[in-house]
């Protein structure tokens, strides 16, 4: 293939992508109207028309959207074999935008954000903590931290650390005063602290197991709170009743400031996993951040 023939397809490439002649024309550094004639060459040199163009949109017709079905993925794979050249010998380099659910964060990310930037330190982690599940291509993120519940179909995932285990604590003075629940049924005569989904308008149900299934319960209280670690310094306080995971408030409950309730109730879950979008390359960057929480997370 001669240089101009993979200009034109490159050229193609980003006027099916963007949409736009213009927007197009930007990305590539030319003008339009160059654009333009190197469209229309290619157009003529395989004989069909591959865009519709009017005053208003450009779409691509029925030729076009099979080229770039066909044309697309042999450019990335081109792009990565580059990537990957031009990556040997190199310190792996660039900025990782990840999404973390804070507890997530707390137990499999923080832990080892020290040993990581002194082994990469041309890596720069651009990290958003934040308990909402987003979209992860459309908000831009190159990876996330997210329950197992909460993963999507199209992403890779691998799983950090052992399952976990939901539990139910409270300061001993609360219980001192209170007393402990029996069942989780004796919650709705205890105090307890409300956790809600950040966007979510409801409290978060409280899930039990029994007989091999699971089972919810709705509990009340003097606090509904959004962030988990503000509703544990809440029961350390002896605000109410907690209910949170157990390797989280493992060390409280080690110095005494916790104690649990309920054991028998609360059965071992998915827990957290590092998930990232189904794709033909990473970056550098990418490929040692993987490999480096698959060795120590």
């Amino acid at each position: 293939m001669r240089g101009n023939e993979f200009a034109e397809l490159q050229a193609f490439l980003a006027v099916a992508e963007q949409g736009s002649f213009v927007r197009a024309a930007e990305a590539l550094q030319v003008s339009p109207s160059a654009l333009s004639q190197t469209i229309k060459g290619l157009e003529a040199r395989l004989d069909v028309r591959l865009f519709h163009r009017t005053t208003r949109r450009v779409g691509l017709s029925q030729a076009g959207e099979r080229l770039l079905a066909r044309l697309k993925p042999a450019v990335e794979e081109v792009e990565a074999a580059v990537a990957d050249a031009a990556e040997l010998g190199e310190r792996p380099q660039g900025r990782l935008r990840l999404h973390a659910f804070r507890v997530g964060y707390q137990l499999y990310l923080a832990p080892l954000l020290a040993r990581f930037a002194e082994a990469y330190p041309d890596i720069e982690l651009d990290l958003t903590l934040d308990d909402q599940p987003v979209d992860m291509i459309e908000a831009g993120f190159d990876g996330a931290i997210r329950l197992g519940e909460l993963l999507e179909q199209d992403m890779i995932a691998m799983p950090l650390g052992a399952t976990l285990r939901h539990c139910v604590v409270a300061s001993p003075a609360y219980v001192k005063r209170h007393g402990k629940p029996v069942t989780p049924s004796d919650l709705h005569r205890h105090r307890c602290i409300n956790w809600r989904w950040p966007g979510q308008m409801h409290p978060y149900q409280w899930e039990f197991h029994r007989d091999g299934g699971w089972f919810r319960v709705a509990v009340h209280g003097p606090l509904i709170i959004n962030d988990l670690r503000a509703m544990l310094e809440a029961a350390v306080n002896g605000v109410g009743i907690a209910f949170t995971v157990d390797a989280w408030a493992a060390p409280l409950i080690r110095e005494g400031r916790l104690v649990t309730m309920l054991d028998e109730w609360c059965a071992p879950f998915d827990g957290f996993y590092f998930c990232y979008p189904r794709q033909r390359h990473h970056l550098a960057a990418m490929r040692v951040f993987i490999d480096f929480l698959k060795r120590n997370a």
